[in-house]
């Protein structure tokens, strides 16, 4: 059976099993010690979520807030989006692998999803593409919070909206997977600069607005969120902002930092 392996572990994350279920237990405190948050969480149920993938020390609390709400939902895949960094090729890759390893158990890939994307979608199989970390961090955590769900790791190189959004349509309609889309927002700014710039992005998510999204906003991925918007608006669903910060809030540096937030998709009322 072929393995996802972990390439960014104790780079990222940490490979120790120990070491992973603390720090998402260090998450969780956090948010223990601010109940009217944790109360808001626990009350939301969402198949699509809107994450970052920076190292956990600087954007795992962030991500992990989506996480908590993402477990109260019942679905039997979970469907990770992210944009490659480390190589560039041309549309979206899907891993075919057996299953994805983290310090946490593997997962199962879900093939038959795999086999439906090939057939109908705009996708193939890139092999040095899944060796991609805003993809990979998230699998710890889907891990830990959805222990029964099986995975697919898409990863898009030079890809249109186009190609993308029918697939995160075709998730969001079917309530038995949920979609991760990774992106971090602005890199290397001054906070200041950083914060305003991060705030067009948050607006235009939370406002489903993809004209405000191509307009000053820096996230690395803006194509899949833009994707993520256009469906979720088809399917009657708008993004509800859980926490933004920085890497400044970390390491205290405000001269350069990168931005990170995390969403969830909730039917509009």
């Amino acid at each position: 059976m072929s393995k996802r392996r972990m390439y960014f572990a104790d780079n990222l994350y940490s490979s120790d099993p120990l070491s992973a279920s603390k720090m998402i237990h260090n998450f969780n405190y956090a948010l223990e010690e601010t109940p009217e948050i944790l109360w808001r969480l626990d009350m939301f149920v969402t198949y699509g979520i809107i994450v970052p993938h920076g190292a956990w020390n600087v954007s795992g609390f962030t991500a992990n807030m989506a996480y908590r709400v993402l477990a109260g939902s019942p679905v039997d895949t979970v469907v990770v989006i992210g944009p490659s960094h480390h190589v560039g090729f041309k549309g979206i890759s899907v891993a075919k692998n057996d299953s994805f390893e983290t310090p946490l158990g593997d997962i199962r890939i879900d093939q038959k999803l795999v086999d439906y994307f090939e057939n109908n979608f705009d996708v193939t199989h890139y092999p040095l593409a899944h060796r991609e970390h805003s993809t990979e961090v998230q699998m710890p955590f889907i891990r830990h919070y959805l222990p029964n769900a099986m995975v697919i790791e898409l990863v898009y190189g030079f890809a249109t909206v186009e190609s993308l959004e029918p697939i995160v349509k075709y998730l969001l309609e079917n309530r038995r997977y949920a979609v991760v889309m990774s992106t971090d927002l602005s890199h290397f700014h001054t906070q200041e600069d950083a914060n305003f710039l991060d705030m067009q992005c948050i607006e235009a998510i939370t406002r489903g607005d993809c004209e405000l999204l191509k307009d000053g906003c820096e996230a690395c991925g803006s194509i899949g969120v833009e994707a993520f918007l256009l469906a979720a608006q088809k399917e009657n669903l708008e993004g509800l902002l859980l926490d933004y910060a920085t890497s400044a809030d970390t390491n205290d540096d405000t001269s350069s930092v990168v931005g990170y937030m995390s969403a969830i998709f909730q039917e509009k009322l």
